[in-house]
């Protein structure tokens, strides 16, 4: 299991997925979107696995725009350039991936 966890500094629902994996003794690898991102790679296997209406963050206040840009690699490339337009946590292993707080999906991954 090679779990990673993309969030913001100051999400709290990134911190609930740390603590999550923690209190399991799950290993995983913690990564800051503003610092590092994501590269196009991981966020196409993220959208495979979730769709990509489910990785924008609603509470961003350029999400309304993303939904107008013309087709889904327009919106791809528009969250790879802002990745701050993502919702957090996204938490991945290998092909597998959740957006959001989903402790359902990650107690089926342990």
């Amino acid at each position: 299991m090679n779990i990673q966890i993309f969030g913001k500094s100051k999400c709290f629902d990134t911190k609930k997925a740390e603590r999550w994996f923690k209190e399991r003794q799950v290993k995983f690898q913690a990564v800051n979107l503003k610092k590092q991102g994501m590269s196009l790679g991981e966020l196409t296997s993220v959208k495979n696995a979730v769709g990509l209406e489910a990785m924008v963050d609603p509470k961003h206040p350029d999400a309304i725009l993303v939904s107008y840009l013309a087709s889904d690699q327009a919106k791809l490339e528009k969250l790879f350039e802002v990745p701050s337009l993502l919702r957090t946590p996204v938490v991945r292993n290998g092909k597998h991936a959740t957006v959001g707080y989903c402790p359902e999906v990650w107690e089926k991954w342990t």
